[in-house]
């Protein structure tokens, strides 16, 4: 069976269950990671009134690659703008840092300005199959148009996955979708960042928010990332060099007896004591998407230079946009509602450009903090051909910032 992750069982593949709940891990700041800005009240996307985020986490198997069968280490995340039960588009823009992946729709956004429905993400293979389903779901909840032209989004889980056995099927993203809920959103190897690789660490789903404060709107500006990207040695958080202390545990085969093949080739075994040489061309490969929410009103072109500065946060923690990485942002805006009517002429309210500077602040904060979330919610996940990746290891994290004093008391 599958779980989706605000407690919803649906029939589908084994879930693994790894110990400890992801939702009970601590977060980057209860480690005492220090981080700019003012959080909302769940330092998550569902900050921003309205949005809702449903996953469903697909784990099951053990050993060779049999494509087809296994192991599956996958899912689906879905971030609803204005929530499950309303179809009144957003105002939207999007960005690639580099363009080396998919998000569908996003000619539709460029052109209309609007974002119709939710945004889908998942792995690589499994966008189509996704897509299909949002469609599905759509249609039954039309918008101003009789066609769904919506935003699904990918990065690449072959490292664990079964990526080509296609294990994403149309009911796991109704799950998400039907099931998606605001409040606390549980982040790490859940939903289609389940089998994702961050920096060279279990990656996954992270998320934040910042609040301003009274005198720059009131606004909240929240961030999700499914991160799949990123070279070790480049990771920083705070400033401190945390990849570079922290550079012994990389992914690894712990299971020798199996032939690898693919990206396993050649990778060292667990109990190596030394690390192999890596080809520098597979370092930083992966994919990120980050979705940018805000209730500040923006208008479309207002909202791509959020997405660009978005791209900061990532710059921030060391990502560089490599060339094999699909580094791709949506943002959105949750003002203005019923802006697409088409009954009368529409009179949308605007923030003006020079009050839009603590916006910017925020959406680079958030991302950065979303991705450092990302890295220490998820947990260490073996997958196929033996193939292991290690979680950022919390005390080591620790002393890594301790070390660079970047290192706060501890959030209880």
């Amino acid at each position: 069976m599958s779980r989706n992750h605000f407690g919803v069982v649906a029939a589908a593949a084994l879930l693994c269950a790894s110990g400890l709940d992801a939702q009970q891990r601590p977060r980057a700041r209860n480690l005492g990671a220090m981080f700019d800005g003012t959080p909302g009240l769940q330092n998550a996307i569902t900050d921003v009134a309205g949005v809702e985020v449903g996953q469903t986490t697909l784990i099951s198997g053990d050993g060779k690659l049999a494509v087809g069968s296994g192991p599956v280490r996958t899912g689906v995340t879905v971030v609803l703008p204005r929530g499950r039960n309303s179809t009144d588009p957003v105002y939207a823009s999007w960005f690639a840092l580099n363009g080396n992946g998919e998000m569908t729709g996003t000619t539709w956004i460029d052109e209309s300005g609007f974002l119709e429905g939710p945004i889908g993400i998942t792995n690589t293979h499994s966008v189509g199959i996704v897509r299909d389903a949002v469609v599905s779901w759509m249609v039954t909840r039309p918008t101003g148009q009789p066609w769904a032209l919506p935003v699904v989004a990918e990065t690449f889980d072959g490292l664990l996955n079964d990526v080509n056995g296609f294990h994403v099927r149309r009911e796991h993203a109704l799950s998400a979708l039907n099931d998606a809920r605001g409040g606390s959103v549980t982040e790490g190897s859940v939903g289609g960042g389940t089998g994702m690789v961050c920096f060279g660490f279990k990656g996954g789903i992270g998320t934040a928010s910042r609040k301003l404060d009274a005198t720059a709107g009131g606004y909240t500006v929240g961030v999700l990332v499914q991160c799949n990207a990123g070279r070790r040695r480049e990771l920083r958080v705070g400033g401190a060099p945390v990849g570079r202390e922290i550079a012994d545990i990389t992914p690894c085969r712990s299971a020798p007896a199996i032939t690898p093949s693919g990206f396993a080739a050649g990778m060292r075994a667990c109990d190596a004591g030394v690390a192999t040489a890596q080809d520098e061309r597979r370092e930083g490969m992966g994919s990120i998407i980050i979705v940018v929410a805000t209730d500040a009103p923006l208008l479309p072109h207002q909202l791509r230079r959020l997405a660009i500065r978005s791209a900061l946060g990532l710059g921030v923690t060391g990502g560089k946009g490599e060339n094999s990485s699909g580094d791709i942002i949506v943002a959105f805006s949750t003002a203005n509602p019923r802006a697409a009517r088409d009954t009368t002429v529409v009179q949308p309210i605007m923030l003006p450009n020079d009050r839009i500077n603590p916006v910017f602040y925020a959406a680079v904060q958030a991302t950065e903090e979303a991705i450092v979330n990302a890295l220490v919610a998820a947990e260490t996940m073996t997958g196929v051909d033996g193939v292991r990746v290690y979680a950022l290891p919390h005390e080591r994290f620790r002393a890594s910032l301790k070390k660079y004093n970047r290192l706060a008391e501890p959030a209880r």
